[in-house]
C-alpha cells in the first residue's frame, strides 16, 4: 500500500512524504529542521528508511530546513540541475551532499521508487515529480506552476493519486492587501495555480479515471481550505460528480500533518 502524507504545506513552508511500506521518499522540506524532524517522529518514519530527498526549487519555503537536515541525516538529493547548482553554490547544502540532477522526462531509479521530473512554469527553474512506487502504484506532486503546461498535463495524466496546488481564489487576491506587481505575478504564468485552474483540471482528471487528490501550497493570504474545497464542489457538482462517493479531495494543512491519504 503506497501513501501519500503532507508534512506541511502552504506558502510558509512545504514538505511531504510518499511511502511504500518501509521505505518512502520527501519532496522538499521548507520548514525548520525541528518541525520536519518532530513530523517525521510523529509518523514512525526513521531518517535511515528514506531513499532520498527530492526539491522541487530553490524558493525557501521549500529548501529552509535543507542544510540542518542534511547535516544530521546525510541523504542524497535529487532536482533538476540548475536547482542543485543554486543549492550548492548557495551553501544550502553541505559540502558532502550526495546530489543528483534529474533529467526531466527520463525516470530514475531511487531505492524502489521510479522518479520522474517534469518542469512546471515558475519564476526560477522548478520541477514536479511522478513517482511509480514499489507496488505498482504511481502519484504526481506538482505546485509553484502559473500554467499547466503540455509536460504538466502528461504527469497528471493516469495517475492513482494527484497533489496539486490550489493556491488562491482571484477574488481575494484582487481585492486583498498584496501590492499590484505581486499579484500580477502570482497571476501570471509563472506564478501559481488558483483554485478554479486547478478545480478545472480535477475534474478533467477525475473524468479519465483518478479519485484521489490531495490540494497544495494554499496562500494563507489569498486563500482558506474551505474556499479550496469550496470551489472544487462546486465545479466538481456541476458535472454531476459526487466528492466522497465518486472521489476523495483534501485540502492538507499549512503547519500540521495532514490525514494520510493511501493510494
Amino acid at each position: 500500500m503506497a501513501e501519500f502524507i503532507s508534512l506541511y504545506s502552504g506558502s510558509s513552508g512545504n514538505s511531504s512524504v510518499v511511502r511504500c511500506g518501509q521505505r518512502y521518499l520527501i519532496v522538499d522540506m521548507g520548514k525548520g529542521v525541528r518541525t520536519t524532524s518532530a513530523a517525521l517522529k510523529a509518523l514512525g518514519l526513521a531518517a535511515s528508511d528514506c531513499d532520498g530527498i527530492l526539491v522541487t526549487h530553490e524558493h525557501s519555503d521549500h529548501v529552509k530546513g535543507l542544510s540542518t537536515f542534511l547535516k544530521k541525516h546525510p541523504l542524497p538529493v535529487y532536482g533538476a540541475e540548475e536547482t542543485l547548482g543554486f543549492l550548492e553554490e548557495n551553501h544550502v547544502v553541505p559540502p558532502s551532499c550526495d546530489m543528483t540532477a534529474l533529467t526531466p522526462g527520463r525516470e530514475a531509479e531511487i531505492g524502489g521508487f521510479g522518479v520522474k521530473a517534469f518542469p512546471t512554469s515558475h519564476d526560477v527553474p522548478c520541477v514536479g515529480y511522478r513517482i511509480h512506487t514499489p507496488d505498482n502504484k504511481t502519484m504526481t506532486i506538482a505546485t509553484d506552476l502559473g500554467v499547466l503546461t503540455p509536460p504538466v498535463h502528461q504527469a497528471l495524466s493516469g495517475c492513482d493519486l494527484v497533489a496539486l496546488e490550489s493556491n488562491y481564489d482571484l477574488h481575494m487576491l484582487r481585492s486583498g492587501r498584496y501590492p499590484y506587481y505581486l499579484r500580477s505575478r502570482i497571476e501570471s504564468n509563472r506564478g501559481h495555480l488558483s483554485n478554479d485552474e486547478c478545480s478545472a483540471k480535477l475534474l478533467e482528471l477525475i473524468q479519465e479515471g483518478c479519485k484521489k487528490f490531495a490540494l497544495c501550497h494554499l496562500s494563507q493570504e489569498n486563500n482558506t481550505p474551505a474556499l479550496a474545497l469550496q470551489t472544487m464542489f462546486n465545479t466538481l457538482g456541476a458535472a454531476g460528480v459526487v466528492p466522497e462517493k465518486d472521489c476523495i479531495v483534501q485540502a492538507q494543512r499549512r503547519n500540521e500533518i495532514s490525514p494520510t491519504l493511501t493510494f
